[in-house]
């Protein structure tokens, strides 16, 4: 299923932004939700995940304590909100499902059979 990712633009920072992502039928077919980046020149990372069984999060130490995600009133919507934001932030942020949200999750970043939407960017520059 491609999900739809969306929320990005420029901040300064110490700004905030507030990441979509929703499942085009309104229902998500998977157990896990995740938000991974990708910046020019870096390989992709995971960021955060959730899991649609039990609402656990799991966070890269990178963004713990600035970053929460979490599931829309209606389910249908992971919502990643991201305060304090760094420039090393910057980055094309994606949303996928297809794992699950436990010890290393982050490594789903490199199963071939991942789907990845086309993002949204998000940049973080004075």
């Amino acid at each position: 299923v491609q999900l739809q990712a969306s929320g990005g633009g420029l901040v300064q920072p110490g700004g905030s932004l507030s990441l979509s992502c929703a499942a085009p039928d309104d229902s998500f077919d998977g157990i896990a939700i995740g938000w991974f980046r990708q910046a020019p020149g870096k390989e992709r990372e995971g960021v955060s995940c959730i899991s649609l069984i039990d609402d656990t999060t799991k966070y890269a130490d990178s963004v713990k304590g600035r970053f929460t995600i979490s599931r829309g009133d209606d389910k249908n919507t992971v919502y990643l909100q991201m305060t304090n934001l760094k420039t090393e932030d910057t980055a094309r942020y994606y949303c996928t499902t297809g794992f699950i949200c436990t010890t290393g999750w982050q490594g789903y970043r490199l199963n071939p059979r991942a789907h990845w939407n086309q993002g949204t960017q998000v940049t973080v520059s004075s």
